[in-house]
């Protein structure tokens, strides 16, 4: 049986893990970045770090979860939310889900639970080094960390990666996250420009960079909110015409009537009309690109 095997495959990773331990951007984009931090805390100061409803929607199948190291930065494990369908008998295609600026809480982990009954198997990463925001400011400090310092977060998706197309068998790849994570989805596409499949950036900060951009191969859906004044539409807009230019495969959805972090699966942002019609979008995009085992 399948699940066998990638037990018995993700057992030898963590002893691999045991045994070895293994530059920012431009100045314009260092400063995009830390403008960002600046404006998801205005985005975010009356915001709480609970789950929202996202993370109370049953799921579509019995999944398996598990808690494991996925990769070694600075010489220190980290470990993330692995799950996949429990009728599970063959590989799957997989996700990489990127957390919001709380960092990999519960409420990440019931949507990559969500995720994985679709029929994928799941990495939800940790690009915060184990720790979680409860508040505003902590979260600020969390991704600021990141920001100032992104070559650990980008090495930390590189051994995901590997993680799950050479220890879990995943035959496609995709990357999936909601505001900060939404940023890092699409860096995730720009770090593997040939090799992933699909990204979905939930009102991520983009780019119109068409020399960043010119290498990417990789089809993106992008969801965003009209009345996000953090992400705004006017920069969404020009990423569009940028993709455009470069005849790139890309889906942009802005939605109407909802602000930032609308479908988030933490804090007080949520609109569920919004977040159930992006839901339907992100799960027939991931079919068509990455397929899924039947649910």
């Amino acid at each position: 049986m399948f699940g066998k095997r990638l037990a018995i495959a993700l057992l030898a990773w963590f002893a691999l893990l045991g045994l070895a331990a293994c530059g920012g951007g431009t100045e314009s984009q260092e400063e995009a970045a830390r403008n960002n931090v600046d404006a998801m805390s205005r985005e975010h100061a009356n915001d709480t770090a609970t789950p929202s409803p996202a993370a109370d929607i049953a799921l579509e199948r019995a999944v398996v979860t598990e808690r494991l190291p996925y990769a070694e930065v600075n010489e220190e494990l980290v470990y993330g939310h692995f799950v996949f369908p429990a009728d599970m008998v063959e590989p799957l295609p997989a996700v990489i889900v990127i957390h919001e600026w709380w960092g990999l809480n519960e409420g990440v982990e019931a949507m990559a639970d969500r995720i994985a009954a679709e029929g994928y198997i799941v990495l939800a990463v940790d690009l915060f080094g184990g720790k979680s925001a409860a508040t505003p400011a902590e979260a600020r400090e969390l991704m600021m960390r990141v920001v100032e310092n992104p070559e650990p977060a980008n090495e930390n998706l590189r051994q995901a990666y590997d993680f799950v197309k050479n220890t879990a068998g995943a035959p496609r790849i995709g990357s999936l996250g909601w505001c900060f994570g939404g940023s890092w989805s699409l860096n995730t596409a720009l770090l593997f420009p040939d090799e992933l499949d699909a990204a979905v950036i939930y009102y991520g900060q983009v780019t119109n960079d068409e020399e960043r951009l010119r290498p990417l191969n990789v089809p993106l859906l992008g969801i965003f909110a009209a009345d996000d004044s953090g992400i705004r539409v006017e920069s969404v807009r020009e990423f569009e015409a940028a993709l455009e230019r470069l005849r790139k495969d890309y889906d942009i959805r802005i939605f109407d009537g909802v602000g930032h972090a609308f479908a988030n699966p933490t804090g007080n942002n949520y609109d569920a009309e919004s977040a159930h019609e992006a839901w339907g979008l992100v799960v027939e995009f991931l079919r068509s690109n990455l397929g899924a085992g039947g649910t």
